[in-house]
């Protein structure tokens, strides 16, 4: 997935509570310029996944008409987040005989189509195999073994999978809006690219991206993504717990959440009085009148789940240790009061929140946590073959089919 000079390329992130779409202008020397945005309330998904057909695809339709009048350009392409589908990742180990010769391109093709290929059983489809380390002989690990020699070439592959039937609504949305997909992308993954620096990417980070439906981790090491998962919990559930709990409409706990909510308790919370408008009563008198710390005290406990599940994730797939001592918060649910400081005492971390860097043309209302994963799908796209090698090396070349084409194949692979 190479870019061409001063290409455009589209990001579109939809999600269960907002959608956006990214035009960016990329340069010869892979800067990122966003010359169109175009965002607005998300309808049709829940959970990352599309739930209304006709819905989710007119919110494309918004979203892309919108970023496309502002860049004065038309665009045929986008490259979309994938949150549903149940996203779930593991690294194969793979090896191959390569009889002391030069490790080529057809070399790396074959390791990595190997690894794909082993993936969990059941109806799902692959969305990346990224290598994340090469060895040649039992070396110590290579980042690119090409014009070395050997007598057998070992990758660790991170396969990263979801559930057919999701991706495939997501995609018929697409086209039914006159979009074609350049590239699907785990949100967790999107995000870490466009909130992480490459010192906390080489010496391990966690990022975790809290969204409206979905919570997503991902933890990089080695300068690579080495561990993906998208969790069902997000900062609806926090409004959905307060709506509940003071018998208030959603539209109302959202708002109170917005404006008074916390994550942490504070000494002045039961002085200070919320007005909570009660369900069926229009007049102001009959609204209830709580104190703030009853806000936090239903705010406080979902959150401390929210994060329990991501350190207890971490470590089901033995990835804390090596995910460092660094958290990196974003998602538009990350900027309420006090979860920084909730994440660190949970997860025992250091933390710090997270927004886009290295983006040129995002005006403040569009630069902040909320559209971290928006910005890194524009990222990914821009970074091109040099670090998108399982893309190049999968994906370009299709497999021969027939028994001629395999002898064929196999031959001019080895000798």
């Amino acid at each position: 997935m190479g870019i061409a000079r001063s290409q455009l390329i589209a990001a579109l992130d939809i999600g269960t509570t907002k959608a956006c779409c990214f035009i960016a202008r990329v340069d010869p020397d892979r800067r990122v310029r966003v010359i169109g945005i175009g965002h607005q309330i998300s309808n049709g998904m829940k959970a990352g996944a599309v739930v209304d057909m006709e819905a989710a695809e007119a919110t494309m339709r918004s979203v892309v008409g919108a970023a496309e009048r502002m860049a004065s350009e038309t665009i045929a392409d986008v490259i979309i987040n994938v949150s549903g589908g149940a996203p779930k990742s593991h690294t194969v180990g793979v090896e191959v005989c390569i009889a002391g010769r030069e490790v080529g391109d057809h070399d790396l093709r074959r390791v990595l189509e190997f690894g794909k290929s082993r993936h969990e059983p059941g109806e799902r489809s692959v969305l990346h195999a990224i290598p994340v380390s090469y060895m040649i002989d039992g070396s110590p690990p290579i980042s690119d073994p090409r014009g070395m020699y050997g007598d057998r070439l070992s990758v660790n592959v991170h396969v990263v999978t979801a559930a057919l039937g999701p991706l495939r609504n997501l995609s018929v949305c697409a086209e039914r809006s006159h979009m074609g997909l350049d590239a699907r992308v785990v949100s967790p993954y999107a995000s870490g690219l466009a909130c992480l620096v490459e010192d906390e990417m080489d010496l391990g980070v966690t990022c975790v991206d809290m969204g409206g439906g979905t919570t997503s981790v991902a933890v990089f090491f080695g300068g690579k993504v080495i561990f993906t998962e998208v969790l069902p919990i997000g900062g609806n559930h926090v409004t959905n717990d307060i709506a509940r709990g003071l018998s208030t409409l959603t539209l109302h706990a959202e708002r109170m959440k917005t404006l008074y909510g916390c994550a942490i308790p504070s000494s002045i919370d039961d002085r200070s009085v919320i007005d909570v408008p009660q369900i069926g009563e229009f007049e102001h008198e009959a609204a209830n009148h709580i104190p703030r710390s009853a806000l936090t005290g239903i705010i406080q406990p979902r959150l401390e789940e929210t994060f329990e599940m991501v350190r207890d994730c971490m470590e089901e797939e033995g990835v804390d240790k090596i995910a460092g001592r660094r958290v990196v918060l974003t998602g538009g649910a990350s900027q309420l009061q006090g979860a920084g400081d909730l994440a660190g005492h949970v997860l025992n971390r250091q933390v710090r929140m997270g927004k886009p860097i290295r983006m040129n043309g995002l005006a403040e209302a569009t630069g902040g946590p909320a559209f971290s994963t928006c910005a890194g799908l524009l990222r990914y796209s821009a970074i091109g073959t040099h670090e998108m090698i399982e893309e190049s090396v999968v994906e370009e070349q299709p497999v021969p089919q027939g028994q001629m084409a395999r002898i064929g194949r196999w031959l001019k692979e080895n000798f």
